[in-house]
């Protein structure tokens, strides 16, 4: 592999069952109705004539999209007991998101398309890159995010709603600094990555392009395999690896960064 690729390059046949797989999970997300269903079935469990209500579509159309969302495991349905009626309460089916189920979407796009599969002979590279442009607008609605990889967290998203993100693990002795939605707060099991009170680094939006910066970290931060330099912001982009202190303890970031249309 060439040291200069961000990622490796994963080959793999158009007559492959594992394409055949990938090809069938693209065409299930590919609908905006259903990643508008996932979206609403992130609050709590709902049946699916209210589906029908929240996507604007018959109720034929819901059951069909909702049997295509099951087929891959995004949701499940149980049964449950509907709005009341003139007739009384009657049982129906309830649908609900698998636990972990949009942390699973995210992070199985963000892989797929930043390992940068190619397809002899097809165009899945460009649906991959379509259905991602699709979740990142209906269910992030175009806010950047960090999906950590691997560990106590994994498949955690974190969405950059601040114009200054500061990134560390959880530090018990200092609750004040709690900062909610406001950072990456990740997990005391990452032993190697700084505290948050004094963070590890922080991403940094300034003139419409994000940036992340090693806060003198014990640790330090590798940015797809180059070592950050202390107190330098560098730019990253959509697919980029963090690695917050290599190794035993450490912490891998993937980034999902919308494309800003000017």
């Amino acid at each position: 592999m060439d040291p200069a690729d961000k990622f490796p390059t994963i080959v793999v046949e158009d007559t492959a069952e594992s394409l055949d797989e990938l090809s069938e999970y693209l065409d299930v997300l590919s609908s905006s109705a259903r990643l508008k269903i996932v979206k609403f079935l992130e609050k709590k469990p709902r049946d699916a004539r209210a589906i029908s209500h929240e996507i604007e579509t018959s109720y034929e159309n819901t059951k069909k999209h909702l049997d295509r969302l099951m087929s891959v495991g995004v949701i499940k349905k149980e049964a449950g007991l509907g709005a009341p009626t003139s007739k009384g309460i009657h049982p129906v089916w309830q649908y609900s998101l698998v636990p972990g189920g949009m942390e699973a979407i995210i992070r199985n796009l963000g892989l797929f398309s930043n390992t940068r599969v190619q397809i002899i002979g097809g165009e899945i590279s460009k649906r991959l890159e379509s259905v991602k442009s699709t979740l990142t607008q209906e269910v992030l609605g175009n806010v950047p995010a960090a999906i950590v990889l691997g560990g106590h967290d994994d498949g955690r998203i974190f969405l950059l709603k601040a114009d200054t993100v500061p990134v560390g693990r959880i530090d018990p002795e200092h609750p004040a600094d709690a900062i909610g939605d406001a950072g990456v707060e990740i997990s005391g099991t990452y032993t190697a990555v700084t505290r948050i009170s004094k963070p590890h680094g922080r991403f940094l939006s300034k003139k419409n392009a994000w940036y992340f910066e090693d806060c003198g970290s014990t640790g330090g931060t590798v940015l797809n395999n180059a070592p950050l330099e202390s107190g330098v912001p560098t730019q990253v982009h959509d697919g980029d690896l963090l690695e917050l202190a290599k190794g035993a303890g450490g912490m891998r970031l993937l980034l999902i960064i919308p494309k800003i249309h000017k």
